[in-house]
């Protein structure tokens, strides 16, 4: 994992440090980026590929059978009900356990209060949100995103650390017109 973390730092290392030598800004050329996109897109696979290892390993220790999304959110809705679908437009009302793979309790509407947000504006975990739509109201489910499905590289900055794999527990509350 040290060596990822060190190729990561060479990339983003070589892509933010293009200067001269006389410290004038060089405007970097299409070439410039044509050298830098395909190591760039390497990475971006090889860690989307471990990501998506950790997230199936971790599911099948706990014999949960998940589906993954063509985007590759990790979802499992374990209390079905024959409520009204979630659609774009709607508000959803949610009641969530945001968690680190470790254990760690990061957030909880147990002590935030629930959560409200007009589904297809965005504001939410772009994770979230497609997670909502596969939902009907009264439902509950697990998801389990990868970093670019929720907090991405940086983390939230709070309690989320960066490049973090998330699982929420939520259960979608009510679906209101906006």
């Amino acid at each position: 994992m040290n060596k990822l973390y060190v190729l990561i730092f060479f990339f983003s290392l070589m892509f933010f440090s293009c200067t001269e030598k006389s410290e004038k800004k060089k405007n970097m050329t299409q070439e410039d980026l044509a050298k830098l996109e395909k190591p760039l897109e390497a990475v971006n696979r090889y860690l989307v590929t471990k990501d998506s290892e950790i997230i199936q390993n971790y599911a099948k220790r706990r014999n949960w059978e998940m589906h993954q999304s063509e985007t590759g959110v990790w979802y499992m809705i374990y209390e079905k009900t024959g409520g009204e679908k979630a659609i774009q437009g709607k508000i959803a009302t949610i009641n969530y356990n945001v968690f680190l793979l470790n254990g760690t309790l990061c957030y909880s509407s147990d002590s935030l209060g629930q959560k409200s947000f007009l589904i297809g504006r965005g504001g939410v975990e772009s994770g979230l949100e497609e997670g909502i739509l596969l939902m009907k109201q009264g439902e509950k489910a697990r998801l389990i995103m990868p970093p670019f499905k929720a907090h991405g590289l940086l983390g939230d900055m709070k309690k989320i650390p960066s490049r973090a794999i998330v699982l929420y527990e939520i259960e979608l509350v009510k679906l209101t017109d906006k």
